[in-house]
């Protein structure tokens, strides 16, 4: 556990950042080797049908983000206002919501698979992988909230390295078991998934096992949960923002889906295999965003808002720049890039077009997602799912519809920038209008309903 409210910002934002988005990076780079096995031993309708996939899967992550984001600002707050008891059971209430939710959304997206690919208007060759890929997926989501869970406490509580030994592990297990069912079983897609199932279901459980021998404060017993409504209803009520947020992401991903999967299985698979390109290269602003988020409610729990603003200029310095650099690299490299993944012509030609097009303005995501983390770390959900409702809803998809109308293809991949540009002028003007600075949780009236209901428990 690591304390923020102390040090130079830069550098604790930059050491924060860094396991995770070296984790990260692992955790993309596992997804590119699904990638890589389908595309090179399994074929293009394989390939398109784990990208065709992908939206849905960010979909149910969005869910499991939504649990997980209250109570990794509650659990940030407490621990920069040094209070231990209420760290301990807020990490107990997450832990029991989050099995509930997993098995929810496990049950009800079992049997919805099918209608969620008609939604997206999946070519009939790819349908058949595509289900078997989900469905398998989706049995395992107790393994994925569980996943996530834990490394939103962790990062709560300043503890970075720990997620990152988890996602090191997951994606050597993941890689090996990819090989192994693909190349010497010949499982296709049903190898794949299970892989994935698999090394996260042993990251996992690790996870548990290692934090229950080595964190005083994280040791739990299972059988003595317990579970604080206030907590849970505050922790929602940043997380469910937070939550449908992601989720009206992921449903706008669909949405664009829906209209790519209309263009054909070549640019499915071209648009798939740039977008996992895309994901990674977005990593260093993510993760510097995440960083930020507990920087952020760190030191507004310990009252040092000049702190919060200083770390918030240098994470939007450090994040801009590196995108450029990065992204240079994508523009220069781009044909090098997708043409690891396959030798199919078209395809390569598809997922160039589109890193070209997206390389020099994904900058506008790098300021988007930075400031989101500041308002998140502070507390205030509404206002980040409002500009991802506003982004998606009335920039990128009006715009995916509009210019592919007039230019075809190509049209489709300027509407993502088009989206962030009206993000950006969203949730810049809620920095500058400063009512972020009010939401502390811990100087609120919620916080003392909390006390007097662990004063009622502890009698």
């Amino acid at each position: 556990m690591k304390d923020l409210t102390k040090g130079n910002e830069a550098s604790l934002i930059i050491v924060f950042a860094l396991p995770m988005l070296i984790g990260n990076v692992f955790q993309q780079f596992y997804n590119m080797v699904d990638s890589w096995v389908v595309g090179r031993y399994v074929g293009t309708t394989a390939l398109a049908a784990v990208g065709a996939a992908t939206p849905i899967i960010f979909l149910v992550i969005a869910l499991a983000m939504g649990v997980t984001m209250g109570a990794n600002v509650l659990i940030a707050q407490f621990y920069g206002a040094k209070d231990e008891k209420r760290i301990r059971t807020m990490i107990d209430t997450t832990y029991i919501a989050l099995f509930f939710t997993s098995l929810l959304v496990t049950v009800v997206g079992v049997f919805t698979v099918g209608p969620l690919l008609t939604l997206l208007r999946i070519p009939e060759e790819v349908w058949p992988e595509a289900t078997t890929y989900l469905r398998i997926i989706m049995a395992g989501l107790l393994f994925t909230f569980g996943y996530n869970g834990v490394g939103a406490i962790l990062r709560g509580l300043g503890d970075s390295m720990t997620p990152l030994y988890m996602l090191i592990l997951s994606t050597l297990i993941n890689i090996t078991l990819d090989l192994v069912f693909v190349r010497v079983f010949s499982w296709g897609v049903t190898g794949v998934a299970l892989a994935t199932v698999i090394a996260q279901a042993v990251s996992f459980i690790a996870s548990l096992v290692y934090l229950n021998l080595t964190h005083p404060v994280l040791r739990t017993n299972f059988l003595k949960l317990s579970f604080n409504s206030e907590m849970f209803r505050q922790s929602l009520a940043i997380g469910v923002p937070s939550g449908l947020q992601q989720a009206l992401a992921s449903l706008g991903g669909m949405f664009m889906s829906a209209v790519i999967n209309g263009y054909g299985t070549a640019v499915i698979a071209g648009f798939a295999t740039a977008n996992r390109i895309e994901l990674l290269a977005g990593m260093p602003a993510m993760n510097i965003g995440m960083a930020l988020s507990a920087f952020t409610g760190q030191n507004i729990g310990a009252g040092k808002m000049d702190r919060v603003k200083r770390g918030f200029h240098a994470a939007l310095l450090i994040g801009v720049a590196l995108t450029i650099v990065i992204m240079t690299g994508m523009f220069i490299f781009a044909r090098h890039i997708i043409g690891f993944f396959t030798d199919d012509l078209a395809v390569i030609a598809v997922g160039v077009q589109y890193l070209q097009v997206m390389s020099p303005l994904f900058f506008l995501f790098t300021i988007m997602f930075t400031t989101n983390g500041l308002i998140r770390g502070a507390g205030e959900g509404i206002v980040p799912m409002v500009s991802t409702l506003l982004a998606t809803w009335a920039a990128r998809i009006p715009c995916a519809l509009l210019f592919s109308h007039f230019w075809g293809v190509i049209g489709l991949w300027f509407a993502s920038p088009a989206g962030w540009i009206l993000g950006d002028i969203i949730v810049l003007s809620y920095y500058k209008s400063q009512r972020w600075t009010k939401k502390s949780f811990t100087a609120t009236a919620a916080s003392d309903k909390i006390r007097t209901q662990e004063a009622g428990h502890d009698r």
